[in-house]
């Protein structure tokens, strides 16, 4: 994410035109990719961890569907910082880019929607024939709601329910997008909706470089499907073979998704490789599944088992360093003029950038570490009705 940023905003000249220029932008489309699979193999965890709990399914969606309105909610108010701070050159329209944080929001919202009709759904006997939790069809507790077992019980047909439901979405999103994006466009609706369903903003035509519902949700739903899959009891019993199948499950996703590019069919009006093709988007799936597993084998095996990981370290505040940085790079307080630096330049602002927002994402950790027992003093002393200060 910085080095995409710094690059793509620092770069000038014939370092902008450069083999390393390229290679930089081409790493800079699988950032956003791999946060909203994140963001959906997260979303999988919270649904497990509620139903062992035996929350009831409404409740489950209506935590998931919060949260992702939260992120849209801080998403609105980055673009609004971002417009007062360059008040008088930034116009009024950057208030309505859907850029990634309002993206990551409403794919959230709309996993939680899907996990709701899933689990409302779901019967008794469907949903709880190993005793981890059971859910009724009106998405209350069954009778085996709290009986949460180990994880090698079995909910298997609600899990398969969930996989089943979570890929048939990104699957569609991404087989609707080429036509979303051209014949099919929703041009009744004023461009401020329409951009989040395929990046128009107020430019014509959909833009590359905005992340709208088409396809870019169809990441999360994938990242779902496959978080699903990791919690449920088989891939438990598994263990690390699970991450080892995911791996090869990729790479023979990337391989069919180049083999059926390379085909003569034509299905869609208009066929863009790079930014609407369902094969791309395969492509990028198959390339995350792999990327799981490398990250399973760098911490199982690699150097994500020595010392501080700074990675480890930047992604308990990614939030927080995306929000900033963005300005030093892009916004007011910028560190280096735009588009004016030779890639020994960027590379050395590039580092700045890494070193103080690794700084910053430390004091956040302290901070918070420190401030956790004043906090959970005023929560003991609120909950209890004693004073919280002292005449």
């Amino acid at each position: 994410m910085f080095q995409t940023h710094c690059y793509d905003a620092w770069l000038g000249g014939a370092a902008r035109d450069s083999q390393f220029a390229m290679w930089s932008h081409l790493g800079g489309t699988f950032p956003a990719p791999l946060f909203l699979f994140l963001a959906g193999i997260s979303v999988a965890l919270i649904v497990d961890k509620l139903l062992q709990k035996g929350v009831p399914a409404r409740q489950i969606g209506r935590k998931i569907v919060t949260r992702g309105a939260q992120i849209l909610g801080l998403g609105l108010l980055f673009r609004l910082q971002e417009y007062v701070i360059s008040w008088g050159w930034a116009p009024w329209s950057d208030l309505f880019r859907v850029d990634i944080l309002n993206t990551i929001g409403v794919s959230i919202m709309l996993l939680g929607a899907m996990c709701w009709a899933v689990l409302v759904q779901a019967s008794v006997a469907q949903a709880a024939p190993r005793g981890r939790t059971s859910l009724a069809q009106d998405g209350s507790p069954g009778k085996n709601a709290h009986n949460t077992q180990s994880r090698g019980g079995t909910t298997e047909p609600l899990y398969s329910r969930l996989v089943g439901a979570a890929t048939v979405m990104a699957i569609t999103i991404s087989a609707l997008t080429p036509l979303l994006w051209t014949a099919w466009r929703p041009r009744f609706l004023p461009w401020q909706i329409e951009t989040y369903i395929n990046g128009v903003h107020n430019l014509g035509s959909p833009q590359p470089w905005l992340f709208p519902i088409f396809p870019w949700t169809g990441f999360a739903f994938a990242g779902l499907a496959l978080g699903v899959i990791l919690v449920s009891g088989w891939a438990q019993k598994m263990g690390g073979s699970i991450f080892l199948a995911t791996g090869i499950c990729g790479l023979g996703v990337v391989y069919l998704s180049k083999f059926v590019d390379s085909r003569a069919w034509q299905v869609y009006p208009v066929y863009d490789y790079w930014h609407t093709s369902p094969n791309f988007f395969a492509a990028r799936v198959g390339l995350l599944l792999v990327l799981v597993f490398a990250g399973y084998a760098w911490c199982r095996w690699g150097l994500g088992q020595v010392g501080f990981s700074p990675l480890i370290q930047l992604g308990h505040t990614s939030l927080l360093v995306y929000w900033v940085h963005i300005e030093f790079v892009y916004g007011r307080f910028h560190i280096l003029p735009p588009r004016s630096q030779t890639i020994m330049g960027a590379s050395k602002g590039l580092l700045i950038i890494f070193l103080s927002m690794l700084a910053l994402s430390l004091a956040r950790t302290m901070w918070k570490a420190h401030s956790a027992p004043f906090l959970a003093w005023r929560k003991l002393t609120s909950s209890v009705g004693w004073p919280r200060t002292i005449v």
